[in-house]
């Protein structure tokens, strides 16, 4: 099994991402960069946090138009398992892999915390390794994550079951007080209609050792193993 991490000019969790997949496993991560043309290989991709190309414009919109990207988008489009984590999740929705857009925090400023998140759907592959309902305390660190999309894809993404993460206080409702950048409906992770593509804004690869505070991301990554790892036959 082969992992895939992209590196683009700006990221600064991509070494994180590539450490949390040798946390769970005894996989050694696939290093792929942005430039390059092919994905080698591997059974999934991790398109990490940071700031991309400085986020110029926008969050995500020039990574969009990497070289790489484009294997990217024919992987996801053909049944490959995505993980796109904070720039990551801003660069799935530039690239229309997910829908919506990722807009500047209500408050216009960057946040920097832990924040709780509850597990809305189990039967995903970023997400099978959790229990429905459990809440987890995982860090933020950015200043465009307001989720929106109109109100029929909304909608769509609830009815689908395609909400895959909430934002929540500690009694696990999720509250104004709970949202940390004003995203609709509180929603902090959402997968494409396939399923195969999951973006979520805080960072799982950032909560997978005690002594920075929550383990609670490894459930993520755990899962992304289970789902792609290739099946064994005789």
């Amino acid at each position: 099994m082969r992992i895939g991490v992209v590196t683009f000019p700006g990221s600064n969790c991509d070494d994180d991402a590539r450490r949390a997949v040798r946390l769970v496993s005894d996989e050694d991560p696939v290093y792929l960069w942005h430039k390059s043309h092919s994905l080698e290989g591997v059974d999934a991709v991790i398109l990490p946090g940071g700031f991309s190309y400085g986020d110029y414009l926008r969050g995500g919109a020039i990574a969009r138009f990497s070289p790489l990207m484009s294997e990217v988008v024919e992987f996801a489009e053909s049944g490959g398992y995505v993980l796109g984590i904070c720039n990551g999740f801003q660069m799935l929705c530039e690239a229309h892999l997910l829908p919506g857009a990722l807009m500047k925090n209500d408050t216009l400023r960057f946040v920097c915390k832990h924040v709780r998140i509850r597990v809305e759907q189990t039967d995903t592959p970023f997400t099978c390794a959790y229990e429905e309902g459990r809440i987890l305390r995982t860090p933020i660190a950015h200043s465009e994550g307001g989720y929106v999309a109109d109100a029929e894809t909304l909608d769509r993404l609830e009815a689908d079951g395609r909400v895959v993460f909430r934002y929540v206080d500690a009694g696990g409702v999720a509250s104004e007080a709970a949202n940390p950048n004003g995203s609709a409906r509180n929603i902090a992770g959402i997968t494409n209609e396939r399923g195969n593509v999951m973006g979520m804004m805080p960072h799982p690869e950032r909560a997978m050792e005690s002594i920075l505070g929550s383990t609670d991301g490894m459930g993520v990554f755990e899962s992304l193993m289970r789902a792609a790892s290739p099946v064994v036959t005789r």
